[in-house]
Order: structure tokens, then sequence, then C-alpha cells
């Protein structure tokens, strides 16, 4: 009778399952998210003086984004970057300026410091 009143030991807590492994992110990604960001505010900036390339930066950030063979994340946080840029721009520029030139030149400027700095630490 003993036996039928011994109590079993209570079930072993399963593990849960491991959580997914964190996204690689590149050590150059927040150069390249910067550069995006530029990309799209000479968009906005471009088009609006009337430079006739306005469209090409949107062009440049979707093939920096192929060739950089971004997963869907990075894809989504690249392209939000170039909307922020955009963005923040399209909401205070109605009309070409003295500052709209301005900052046309500080990031073309900045793009290519960006640009030439990834080429001499990462270059293929």
């Amino acid at each position: 009778m003993a036996a039928a009143f011994a109590q079993t030991p209570p079930p072993r807590p399963t593990q849960p399952p491991p959580a997914p492994a964190a996204p690689q992110i590149a050590p150059y990604e927040p150069q390249l998210l910067r550069l995006a960001e530029l990309m799209g505010a000479l968009h906005y900036l471009r088009g609006l003086c009337g430079f006739a390339d306005a469209p090409a930066w949107r062009d440049k950030m979707n093939a920096l984004a192929e060739a950089q063979g971004f997963d869907e994340a990075a894809k989504a946080r690249f392209a939000g970057a170039f909307n922020r840029g955009y963005r923040s721009f399209s909401e205070s520029y109605r009309s070409c300026n003295e500052a709209a030139g301005t900052v046309i030149r500080l990031y073309l400027d900045e793009s290519a410091t960006i640009i030439k700095a990834l080429e001499a630490r990462y270059g293929r």
C-alpha cells in the first residue's frame, strides 16, 4: 500500500527555446545609415532646387542597399534613414533658398567624407 501513496517527482521544467540570434550588424552600418539619411535629404533638396540629378539619389541608395546584400531588417533600417532625411527637409523647406543650397553643399561634402572613410577602412 505504501507504493500506492508514493509521490512521483514533479516534472522537470522544460527549458524555453533559445532566443533567436541577434541580427548581425555590420560594424560600418551606422555610417551607411547616416549616408542613407544624407541621400534622402539630397534627393529632396536637389529636386526642390531644380537639379536634374535629384532622382539619382534614390537610385544610388537602392544600388548601395543591393550591393550590401542587406537582409529585410537592414533594408528597413536603411530605407527608414533615407525617408527620415527626406521628410526632415520636406517638412521645413518649401522652396529653394540660400540655406537649402548650403545644406546641399554640406551634405555632399559629408557624403564624400563617409564614402572615402568606408572605402579606406572596408574597401574591397
